[in-house]
């Protein structure tokens, strides 16, 4: 198996032995719980191995299959649950319930997984590969079609390029016209189903480039009525004049009908003679995003305001960081260990900086619990990545992106290990599977995948992807040439 895990462990605690943190009973505590995550990978991939070890190929083949369909299933169910909330065809365009769907739909189709959508997002992604690469053309559809309901544009516009690479070099006449298809459907659904998800996606990444993305020349004044803009461009006081015309036009409604309406049918009669169907207003306060504080970020917001003068972004509410929070916070791990040289070998140790372990730790309610009586916070974790996350995060939910979170493997490997991490994370983890590049089919584009989606996500501490990831390239790796003792494994 990888000497990666178990050299994640050493550096860790190599670190704490260093930095003498063994008097600190708190950092102790996170400490053996990063352990445990470290101990947990490494006895799922013994688990995995052992499994592709002892079954035929063919066996485990069914069983993936299996697997997709039902997390098909279960995000039809997601869907299914929005459809009979929403009333609406199409979710995705619907702005009621104060926009609780809208733009944000994808982020509630989870899957099998019950996880993030992003996670269920990311194994759809291996599923369009390994199923296009096997040319099972109604499970890649399968497997592309639910990608696309999770809404999430960097993983499209990864599988996509994916595609593309395999399109021009490892695909015969049949996969090109899957890959054809797959880039259809990705049109359609950003055309017609979620067409905001393209507008947004241009705007993200123009913010990525520190740019307009319709540098104006001149400045223009907004035609449209203040009732008819999105709360997302007003201020708190045009908000406040917003609701106040939608609740006046809705009195003089009330007092002054145009027609005699049918409650039955919602069919009136306009005052030029008319018959027309009422439908819902799209005016109306429930139609715009709420401006109620959710209950969800009431912590955060607390916890802003009781360290606002040791939050140098966060404890500014006005300032918002020019670039996106996840180039910010790349720009904050390579400032510290800039001005930190002694730092650069091993890193800061684990959960000090740049893990979702350290978020966890805080108490803060991230990632799941944690012991109120055991929470740990390292000072420069607290100014660099937790100042930076609860800048964006205590907002509006138009700056819960992606691309504000600082989450990332390579992030933690770096800022939590050191280079001595990146090193065995390198060599350990993904040399262990790529010098069988001449046996890996559809496991060296999964891996093209995996090496963008360590930029998003802290995968490792979760036990979902990864698990995944690893069975697909041991099974395409018994495949195609005998199973044995891998080299840097233990």
């Amino acid at each position: 198996m990888p000497l990666f895990y178990p050299l994640m462990i050493l550096i860790a605690v190599f670190n704490w032995l260093i930095g003498k943190n063994y008097t600190d009973v708190n950092y102790t505590v996170l400490l053996l719980t990063g352990i445990v995550f470290w101990a947990l990978c490494i006895l799922a991939i013994h688990q995995v191995k052992l499994t592709v070890e002892k079954n035929e190929p063919a066996i485990i083949h069914q069983t993936i299959l299996v697997f997709f369909i039902i997390n098909a299933v279960f995000s039809l169910g997601n869907l299914f649950v929005i459809f009979l909330e929403t009333h609406a065809i199409n979710p995705y365009t619907y702005q009621g319930l104060f926009q609780k769907y809208f733009i944000g739909t994808g982020d509630y189709v989870k899957g099998i997984t019950f996880d993030t959508s992003i996670t269920n997002a990311l194994l759809n992604a291996f599923g369009v590969i390994y199923f296009l690469t096997r040319k099972n053309a109604p499970m890649l559809l399968v497997c592309m079609a639910t990608l696309l309901l999770t809404g999430s544009n960097f993983l499209n516009i990864v599988v996509i390029f994916t595609l593309l690479l395999l399109f021009a070099f490892k695909t015969n006449r049949y996969q090109k016209s899957l890959v054809v298809i797959c880039i259809v459907f990705l049109a359609i659904f950003m055309a017609k189903i979620s067409p905001q998800n393209n507008k947004y996606a241009g705007e993200t990444i123009a913010h990525l480039f520190h740019k307009e993305l319709y540098p104006n020349k001149h400045p223009i004044i907004n035609p449209l009525p203040l009732t008819y803009r999105p709360d997302s461009i007003l201020n708190f006081e045009e908000r406040r004049q917003k609701k106040a015309m939608i609740f006046i036009d809705s009195m003089y409604v009330v007092n002054h009908p145009h027609g005699e309406i049918d409650p039955a049918k919602g069919i009136y009669k306009t005052e030029s003679g008319h018959f027309e169907i009422k439908g819902d207003d799209i005016n109306s306060a429930s139609f715009q995003s709420s401006t109620e504080t959710p209950d969800e970020q009431k912590p955060l917001i607390d916890f802003i305001e009781n360290h606002k003068h040791e939050l140098p972004i966060s404890g500014k509410p006005n300032d918002v960081p020019a670039l996106p929070g996840k180039v910010t916070g790349l720009i904050q791990t390579a400032s510290f260990l800039k001005e930190h040289l002694s730092r650069v070998a091993t890193g800061l140790g684990m959960g000090n900086f740049s893990s979702k372990l350290a978020f966890r730790a805080t108490g803060l309610g991230f990632a799941g619990g944690y012991p109120r009586q055991f929470v740990y916070i390292d000072h420069p974790f607290l100014v660099n990545h937790l100042d930076l996350y609860l800048n964006f995060f205590s907002k509006r939910s138009g700056f819960h992106s992606l691309t504000n979170s600082p989450y990332s493997v390579y992030d933690q490997l770096l800022a939590e290990y050191g280079l001595v991490g990146l090193f065995a994370f390198a060599v350990y983890y993904l040399g262990f599977f790529a010098r069988h590049y001449k046996a890996l089919t559809y496991g060296l584009p999964i891996l093209l995948v995996m090496l963008a989606a360590f930029f998003i996500e802290y995968w490792f501490e979760q036990l979902s992807v990864m698990i995944f990831f690893e069975l697909l390239l041991l099974l395409n790796i018994k495949e195609n040439e005998p199973l044995k003792p891998l080299p840097n494994g233990f």
